[in-house]
């Protein structure tokens, strides 16, 4: 194993590289939150599929495919149809925006009045899924060192908030670009088909396992109506994978960018379905279908080979972990500490200074917020039902108003707070009926928050002109950060009251016995 450890150790040695790097070009916020807007093609697709496929989507998709065969795919196959759907939809409206967060854009589209509450719901969504994300590292780093919990949680952590912290986003992405290299090298060119080989060929696995392994839908359809909810719709509105929109550097690297990393994310799906397969032929009787990952790269790979399958797998968990962790804190200082110390986005004739500031800031924040998820991982052992209540929330309560404000005018700012609120409030409620794992929440506050947000849309004044003109400004790619640092919200800008705001994203899941962060 001396081989396959000097792999790993080279592998986090450059993530700790690369987050020095990225911190001489960080010299800006939007360079710290947003990598400039500057990212091509290339890097944007290999930075999307990055964060949206993590240890579950890799470990828990062999395990998925293990269990149900090639329908274990459809995990991970709805993250990408909910990133294809983002990518030609919607995201170079988003991008255009040229703000840093969700709440944000509710400001712009609301006239600054709807943001406070959905960065709260958005910053625990946040912050769990970068929970669940470190306590992976105690499976991980077990399998690679045979060390403890604990450390296997400071270790893998402390190396990811290091060059968070250090880089912000340019740090991200290149360790992310990284990661994902990795990724396909050891998941798709390397474990694919050495797991088929082993297995006797797709014709004898066939022949092995019953016909349910090879149906399409032999996973429940309630269960696939599930992932696309949750899923498909999560990565519509997700901070962490808004945040990597706002990378793009124009609305084609976006647009086909992203489509590019949601093709990826179909053929990363099969791939995982095949390997889980075949390794139920390999070890027909496991207790814990997540073990087969491990399983196979331990006794079937060669030294060396195996040391590198393994970084992906530790890969694929320290990209989600690093997009959750900036997105957190970019919600935790933009959103909310920003707001509560009545800063808003104020101008400033600090200019330069007054950016070098912003990168200080927020690099605190990414340092506190690393802090706070390595101790909470510390403490939990299991974070399913934490990351359930926020995903609920997220898609129940937030999704209505966001995609209203994308696609109906006559939304207005009663309207979405209502449907926040209704939204939230059913699914917490129905939580505690149902049980928190159920899927009836989740179905039920979405249906409530729609039916108010059209209701009370329709019953409350348009919102003002004036702000949908601001609005469509900046839909068209006409102001933001980079031509107008410190831009006053919309309210600001056209003098409607309400509370100032700052202006400048595949989640846990109940199948019938999963539910998974990405």
């Amino acid at each position: 194993m001396a081989v396959d450890y000097a792999v790993i150790a080279v592998y986090l040695a450059g993530m700790l590289g690369m987050g020095w790097w990225g911190m001489r070009r960080a010299r800006s916020k939007s360079e710290f939150l947003v990598a400039g807007r500057r990212l091509g093609p290339w890097m944007y697709s290999g930075t999307m599929a990055a964060i949206v496929l993590g240890g579950a989507s890799t470990i828990g998709g062999v395990g998925l495919g293990y269990k149900y065969g090639l329908s274990g795919g459809w995990m991970v196959v709805t993250i990408g149809l909910g990133l294809l759907a983002l990518s030609v939809l919607f995201s170079a409206r988003i991008a255009r925006l040229k703000v840093y967060t969700v709440s944000e854009m509710l400001d712009l589209r609301y006239g600054g009045r709807a943001g406070i509450i959905s960065g709260v719901v958005m910053w625990a969504y946040t912050l769990m899924l970068a929970v669940t994300s470190t306590i992976a590292y105690a499976t991980i780093f077990d399998v690679l060192f045979d060390v403890d919990r604990t450390v296997s949680i400071v270790l893998g952590g402390a190396i990811v908030v290091a060059y968070s912290t250090l880089g912000g986003m340019w740090s991200i992405t290149l360790t992310d670009m990284v990661q994902f290299v990795v990724k396909t090298v050891g998941v798709l060119l390397i474990l694919l088909p050495v797991a088929v080989v082993k297995a006797g060929g797709f014709s004898e696995m066939k022949a092995e396992l019953p016909d349910d392994y090879f149906a399409p839908l032999g996973i429940g359809g309630e269960t696939i109506f599930t992932y696309v909810l949750i899923y498909t719709f999560g990565m519509l509105i997700g901070q962490d994978i808004w945040q990597r929109v706002f990378t793009a550097r124009s609305d084609r690297t976006a647009r086909w960018g992203g489509t590019a990393a949601g093709v990826y994310c179909l053929v990363y799906a099969v791939a995982g379905a095949m390997i889980g397969t075949a390794a139920k032929v390999l070890y027909p009787r496991l207790d814990n279908p997540d073990d087969a990952f491990a399983l196979i790269v331990k006794d079937h790979l060669p030294m060396g080979i195996r040391g590198l399958v393994l970084a992906a797998a530790l890969a694929a968990v320290m990209s989600t972990s690093s997009g959750a962790l900036i997105a957190c804190a970019t919600v935790a200082n933009n959103d909310i500490w920003s707001r509560l110390r009545g800063l808003g986005s104020r101008a400033t004739t600090e200019g330069v200074a007054e950016e070098r500031d912003e990168v200080k800031g927020n690099r605190a924040f990414i340092l506190v917020m690393g802090i706070a998820v390595i101790a909470i991982a510390l403490v939990l052992n299991d974070v399913v039902e934490a990351l359930t209540v926020a995903y609920n929330l997220l898609v129940g309560g937030l999704l209505v108003p966001i995609l209203g404000g994308l696609l109906w005018k006559r939304g207005t700012v009663q309207g979405a707070l209502a449907a926040v609120a209704v939204g939230g409030a059913a699914v917490i409620g129905l939580m505690a009926g149902y049980g928190i794992l159920a899927t009836e929440p989740v179905y039920y506050g979405l249906l409530s928050s729609l039916a108010v947000y059209v209701v009370v849309s329709l019953a409350t004044r348009p919102t003002d002109a004036a702000v949908l003109a601001h609005w469509q400004e900046r839909l068209a790619g006409r102001g933001g950060d980079e031509e107008h640092p410190g831009a006053a919200t919309p309210a600001e800008a056209v003098g409607v009251a309400g509370t100032t705001g700052t202006a400048g994203s595949a989640g846990a899941v109940q199948g019938p016995d999963t539910h998974r962060p990405r």
